[in-house]
């Protein structure tokens, strides 16, 4: 209860939304982009939106790991259950997106995949059936990443020759410089992901503060967090003067958790990656370096050249860059629902149609 009064106390929203709305007067209209799919969803369940004036404007980013992973990533996962003596471990949030020819969950009656909480219960399933190869499918960003490598470390130590890591991990800051270089996207400050500032820390949004002149606030997902974090980034855009700031101090640190980030580092790789919707961006990929390639699923199995189909009408590109709102879309809440999911966008618990469809319509 403590902890609610605190972070959701209704007078502190209020004189915080008073506040904002008296710092926007004379001001020419701000655009601020979310960037977490938690921060999404906190703001279209507490009505953030309708606590602010005309003048500032809330969009989303592509900040759900589930939504920006490429239709094509799902359908290699398809593929590898089609390999016999293969099991495909993976979070349940993964299991309802639709790939090219079906989803994952359409092949759970055949036991080919079963869903896990976390990649630890992966290899422990592998070290169980030592007569089953299990792939794990890694998705995420660097919040999730750094449990896959203490996984996959601990599968060289154990010397599991049964358990594999298909990569499909993310850098959050590569897509959100890509955003600052788009023309269509117009973004006045970032609420950047306070998840994966956990483990990076704050130093790496500089810069987007420093090269592009937008400001940056880290803050957590309470609606005072959030508010505050808004009013941060309009004094910031009033001064003239962006900058890094760090609103959700409780959690996030300078230098983010050195542990895990020395443990990302000793385990993956860099890459070019493709993001959903979005493209391919240098160097925002992770996957299995050298010493861990014998873990690799793509290296150790030859796939046959998957086809992917693009989805019709689906505009999740649109979405994830935040030049859209779900409702532009014409399948939204019709044909794509959360039982129907066309893109991935409304599937996964952090996806901003999934957001809209529950707490907007």
């Amino acid at each position: 209860m403590k902890y609610i009064d605190e972070f959701r106390n209704n007078e502190i929203v209020k004189r915080l939304s008073g506040a904002i709305h008296e710092r926007v007067k004379g001001m020419r209209p701000v655009n601020i982009m979310e960037v977490c799919g938690t921060h999404t969803m906190s703001i279209c369940k507490f009505g953030i939106r309708e606590l602010l004036p005309a003048g500032v404007k809330l969009s989303s980013g592509p900040g759900c790991p589930v939504c920006v992973t490429p239709k094509s990533y799902i359908d290699k996962a398809i593929a590898f259950c089609d390999i016999s003596g293969i099991t495909v471990a993976t979070f349940g949030d993964m299991m309802k997106v639709p790939g090219s020819s079906c989803r994952l969950a359409d092949l759970t009656a055949r036991g080919k995949v079963r869903v896990v909480y976390s990649c630890m219960d992966a290899a422990e399933m592998a070290e169980k059936n030592p007569d089953r190869k299990i792939i794990f499918l890694g998705v995420g960003f660097e919040t999730t990443t750094p449990t896959v490598a203490a996984t996959v470390a601990y599968a060289k130590k154990r010397n599991l020759k049964n358990f594999f890591v298909y990569a499909g991990h993310k850098i959050i800051l590569p897509a959100m410089t890509a955003l600052c270089n788009d023309r269509q996207v117009n973004i006045s400050g970032f609420l950047c992901p306070a998840h994966v500032s956990a483990i990076i820390g704050t130093r790496p949004y500089d810069v987007i503060a420093k090269k592009y002149n937008i400001p940056c606030v880290i803050t957590g997902f309470e609606p005072t967090d959030i508010l505050q974090g808004i009013l941060m980034i309009l004094n910031q855009v009033a001064s003239k003067m962006p900058k890094v700031e760090n609103q959700y101090k409780r959690v996030v640190r300078n230098a983010g958790n050195k542990k895990a980030l020395t443990l990302m580092n000793e385990v993956f790789a860099s890459e070019d990656s493709e993001w959903r919707g979005i493209g391919i961006l240098p160097k925002s990929g992770l996957i299995l370096n050298k010493r861990y390639a014998s873990f690799d699923a793509e290296k150790v199995f030859n796939l046959p050249k998957v086809m992917t189909r693009p989805d019709k009408g689906c505009i999740c590109g649109s979405v994830l860059k935040g030049i859209k709102a779900p409702p532009e879309c014409g399948l939204f809440a019709k044909k794509c629902t959360p039982d129907t999911p066309v893109g991935a966008c409304m599937v996964s618990g952090e996806g901003t149609c999934a957001a809209y469809y529950r707490y907007r319509r």
